[in-house]
């Protein structure tokens, strides 16, 4: 298949280049695309619209299928048409944070190609709200009719603690607009002391904050936009269930298990594996999985589930949904795998529907969680 070939070819050359140089010119390539209408209908001919729709529920919000793109890729809202129109559900741009950062020092993306992995310890690199914003313009009509919007926002790292829930309050606000729904990131492990906003001496004021400023923003625009907490692998039995006590009790509207992990299995090939920063992809896959049972545990359906963490194949993504997830992101495993993975995955959770005998994935989830 050309679409299979033309990544085939594209892979090499952007393998070696480092990752985050890679990453640099796959982002200003995609992003030249997003502002060509005639390059976005022709990359969607080949990708998007190929893909047979999987009508998916989460959040409120209606999907044409249930694989999004996890934020990281696109974090200056720069390639939104083009990632759309490869056919990604949703695209989650981000981590934002208000003001500019450089984040942390180069090196900091490695890949773990024997284990279909990456470390990175970005630090919320950021151009900032004011050209963030500024670039999610371009969006299209067309492109927001494939994909819905995702906004991931954090903290500059020069905010102490006590005050994150200002940066978060001031990003909420600013994007509120544009988004169609918003993740609260406070599980990165590259910012100094983030993931201590997930223990409940933190967690109970900062939700408190960010929800009186959402029914703010509901007042100013008239319209409900979705709150997601993305949490981090990390947590213990307890955290999880203290997590999902106050998500529910402030009303948030999802959980994105998970973000990337401090662990180091020992089972790693790569020489790159004791390198500081957040390990994602194929060696994230059961843990998050895990993560995402544990949450549903607790949820019970009241808070959807966004799951992410090495899904490479349907059988990754059916374990997700079956495990509680209502929906499910992508990252490392694109990077490996290319566009298709999207289409690979939504073709078998087709084929389970089918093999359930019933009409929607919903109804081919429910009937296996009741198992």
């Amino acid at each position: 298949m050309l679409d299979q070939m033309l990544y085939s070819l594209a892979k090499p050359v952007l393998f070696a280049l480092n990752p985050e140089q890679a990453h640099d010119v796959t982002l200003h390539n995609l992003a030249r695309v997003s502002r060509s209408p005639f390059l976005n209908t022709q990359v969607a001919r080949w990708y998007a619209d190929r893909i047979k729709p999987l009508p998916t529920q989460c959040m409120g919000l209606e999907f044409r299928h249930p694989v999004g793109l996890a934020a990281g890729l696109d974090k200056e809202a720069a390639a939104f048409n083009a990632l759309s129109a490869l056919g990604f559900s949703a695209v989650e741009m981000g981590t934002v944070t208000p003001k500019p950062q450089p984040g942390n020092e180069k090196p900091r993306l490695f890949r773990l190609v024997e284990d279909k992995a990456l470390i990175n310890r970005m630090g919320f690199n950021s151009g900032g709200l004011d050209a963030f914003l500024q670039n999610a313009q371009t969006i299209d009509d067309a492109s927001r009719a494939r994909a819905v919007v995702g906004i991931n926002v954090g903290k500059n790292a020069v905010t102490d603690m006590a005050d994150a829930h200002y940066d978060y309050a001031t990003a909420l606000q600013r994007v509120y607009a544009k988004a169609d729904y918003v993740t609260v990131n406070i599980s990165s492990p590259n910012t100094k002391s983030l993931r201590e906003l997930q223990n409940a001496n933190y967690l109970d004021d900062f939700l408190s904050h960010l929800k009186r400023v959402r029914e703010k923003c509901e007042q100013v625009h008239e319209r409900t936009v979705p709150l997601a907490l993305k949490v981090a692998p990390d947590l213990s039995a307890d955290d999880i269930e203290t997590i999902s006590e106050l998500v529910l009790s402030h009303r948030f509207d999802a959980v994105i298990a998970t973000n990337t992990t401090i662990e180091r299995p020992t089972d790693l090939k790569s020489s790159h594996a004791s390198e500081a920063g957040g390990l994602s992809g194929q060696p994230l896959t059961e843990r998050s999985t895990q993560v995402i049972a544990e949450f549903y545990q607790h949820l019970k359906g009241q808070v959807s589930i966004i799951g992410v963490g090495g899904i490479s194949t349907a059988q990754d993504a059916w374990d997700k949904l079956v495990a509680g997830a209502d929906f499910l992101q992508v990252y490392s495993m694109f990077i490996y795998q290319g566009p298709l993975l999207v289409r690979e995955i939504v073709s078998g959770l087709h084929q389970r529907v089918a093999q359930a005998g019933v009409s929607s994935l919903g109804e081919a989830v429910d009937l296996a969680r009741a198992r």
